[in-house]
């Protein structure tokens, strides 16, 4: 590969020369979702008022809060998600770690099953 490709790969998708949609997360949705919650919005206020500008400007509030809502509510879930995959890994750590010695939680004294009489 030339380093012109290499480069249009790693450079991503940037809106407003700002934000990177390719590399955040959660921002593809997020403008997908703005982008319906807009069109709607102001399509809806057009069928109702059939007032051009102010159903323009319901369509532009709907996309900002139909954006944030989404990215928001999307990164809270991401880092939700985060927290327990990291406890399950040190969980996963401490069992490896520990299995077998004194300090394992399945092999305590008094947890021990009586045997049958046959």
């Amino acid at each position: 590969m030339t380093e012109e490709e290499q480069e249009s790969k790693t450079k991503g998708f940037r809106l407003l020369g700002i934000l990177d949609v390719q590399n955040t997360p959660c921002a593809r949705d997020a403008i997908l979702h703005g982008a319906g919650g807009s069109l709607g919005a102001g399509l809806l206020h057009f069928l109702a008022t059939s007032r051009v500008k102010r159903s323009f400007d319901v369509g532009f509030a709907g996309f900002m809060l139909t954006t944030l809502g989404s990215w928001f509510y999307c990164r809270v879930n991401n880092a939700k998600f985060r927290v327990q995959q990291r406890m399950v890994q040190d969980g996963i750590k401490n069992k490896v770690v520990y299995e077998g010695t004194v300090l394992d939680p399945k092999n305590k004294p008094g947890t021990e099953t009586p045997s049958r009489p046959s």
